[in-house]
């Protein structure tokens, strides 16, 4: 579809939370397509997790936006999702890749929200596909149950913050759940929840810089739990890192049960994002250092330089070896 100017910023670079749900978009539609093609109980698909995705190359408005997607392995319970986004230019032809991201759902009985069904397998070309499938499901389990028991976390207001502290630049959002939020089941779509979170992202970022500021990537997002309908979902975000020209954002989502529900708050999404400062001529700009106060911060900006140095040295491991083919 053409990127329109509420798909926007005020740059006319597109929000990465569009991106992200018309990611999620696509793998919701070809996820349950699979799991219902053989004879059995009808579902819907819930999305699990997005593995880490790279914001290529920024999205302007007038561009047409081409999501495909592909099923690329199956466990037992889940469904393991690729989705490639290529942008084109209109008015000369190009086209370049933006986006590749990894999605996992899990597909849920239409008559039974808590009951998962099983998923019909795929045919893999190769016996190594089926075995590089498997060992992606095992490091993406162990991974959520890491990133779950340190969930705990909350954000408090800060009574007169000082510029660039992490209290000054931190970030809620409070929005009902409606019926336009959610699938067939009553609960709310992965996109939904992305988008949300990339705007509270966002805002952290561009308190914290005062400059435009795009997505550049997305740390593993983990659906923790499902959002019904009807909740009242409370979206923090919080400045953890700040590199020399990049900001590090850890951005919660957390779930209140509004009707009927005597349920207390949980934590249901959690995640990092990844932001960079550009300029008016669209190029990065250098990003005020966050300054912590607290231990609890130096703690967290030491975790997030660790995610930023790891990050770093694989992408340059990836250079070199594209450069040796």
């Amino acid at each position: 579809r053409i990127m329109r100017p509420d798909d926007a910023n005020i740059a006319g670079n597109v929000h990465g939370g569009t991106i992200l749900k018309m990611i999620e978009e696509a793998g919701a539609i070809i996820s349950p397509r699979h799991c219902n093609s053989q004879a059995g109980e009808p579902c819907v698909a819930a999305l699990a997790r997005v593995e880490r995705t790279d914001f290529l190359s920024p999205m302007c408005i007038g561009e047409v936006a081409n999501v495909s997607a592909e099923i690329t392995y199956t466990s037992r319970h889940s469904v393991e999702v690729q989705v490639n986004v290529m942008s084109e230019n209109i008015l000369t032809g190009a086209k370049k890749v933006t986006n590749k991201a990894t999605l996992w759902y899990v597909p849920l009985s239409l008559k039974n929200v808590n009951k998962v069904l099983e998923v019909p397998p795929i045919q893999y070309a190769r016996k190594e596909q089926e075995d590089e499938g498997k060992k992606r499901y095992e490091e993406q389990k162990l991974d959520r149950l890491e990133t779950k028991q340190r969930n705990g976390d909350v954000i408090l207001p800060v009574i007169n913050p000082e510029p660039h502290t992490v209290g000054y630049s931190q970030s809620s959002l409070i929005h009902l759940v409606g019926p336009s939020d959610c699938t067939l089941l009553g609960f709310v779509h992965g996109g939904v929840t992305m988008k949300l979170m990339d705007e509270v992202a966002g805002i952290v970022a561009a308190r914290h810089c005062k400059t435009n500021i795009v997505t550049a990537s997305v740390d593993a997002i983990n659906f923790h739990e499902k959002i019904k309908k009807g909740c009242v979902i409370t979206v923090s975000g919080r400045m953890t890192f700040t590199s020399n020209k990049s900001m590090e954002i850890e951005v919660f989502v957390d779930a209140d049960p509004f009707v009927d529900e005597p349920r207390e708050r949980y934590r249901a999404v959690s995640a990092f994002f990844t932001y960079v400062s550009l300029s008016k001529e669209g190029k990065p700009l250098a990003v005020p250092q966050l300054l912590t106060e607290t231990e609890d911060e130096k703690r967290r900006f030491e975790e997030g330089k660790g995610r930023y140095l790891q990050t770093k040295a694989k992408r340059q491991a990836q250079m070199q070896q594209a450069a040796q083919q």
